[in-house]
């Protein structure tokens, strides 16, 4: 029997701030699933790809992924196109998230701004009632950027912070980030093979 996925067609924007390894790891989990993704990349969040990666991103998003990933159900739209699929309603999908989400990002979308796609597909997902999962990663937040985040999940988003945990016993960069990116999709209800549900602690005795 195939597992049902809700949803087949979400938007991952990728905003400037440091954690750009969220973003592709998020990416190539969605991918995994089979699920078709509009994938927005910032100007700052390329800037932070090549700094924390390696990675220049040019038209193509199959730098993205590793050689033998299929990434036919990728598209990538200009962050300056506000009038791109993915900016319509009726195109959208069915959830957007942003990870890492900046502060700057956060601040505007909880403003109403909609310059740029990124901005404009969060502003849809909400008036649509659509799930919108914004992820800030950056620390310590000011009374203003809890208020914003406040104004965000009270209109409907989810604020997942990158806060990875511990209670699956690390080992490894890539299993905090994992973590993370498992919590993301879980949101969605989309399914992960890298993380295990927890089951518990074992009692004492």
């Amino acid at each position: 029997m195939t597992e049902t996925i809700p949803f087949r067609k979400v938007f991952l924007g990728v905003s400037g701030a440091s954690g750009a390894i969220y973003a592709l790891r998020c990416l190539q989990m969605l991918v995994e699933a089979d699920v078709e993704v509009s994938l927005c990349y910032s100007d700052a969040a390329r800037r932070v790809l090549a700094e924390e990666c390696g990675l220049v991103l040019g038209e193509d998003p199959s730098v993205l992924f590793p050689e033998d990933m299929d990434c036919s159900k990728v598209r990538l739209d200009s962050f300056q196109d506000i009038g791109a699929p993915p900016a319509s309603g009726s195109a959208l999908g069915h959830a957007a998230i942003i990870v890492p989400c900046s502060l700057s990002t956060l601040a505007s979308v909880s403003g109403g701004r909609a310059g740029n796609l990124i901005e404009r597909v969060c502003q849809v997902a909400l008036k649509e009632a659509k799930p919108l999962i914004m992820v800030p990663r950056e620390t310590p937040l000011s009374r203003i950027h809890l208020d914003c985040m406040s104004r965000l999940a009270w209109a409907g988003a989810t604020i997942l912070p990158a806060s990875p945990g511990f209670y699956h016993n690390p080992r490894s960069i890539d299993d905090l980030v994992n973590q993370v990116c498992a919590k993301i999709l879980g949101v969605l209800g989309i399914p992960q093979k890298h993380v295990q549900p927890w089951q518990g602690s074992a009692s004492e005795r």
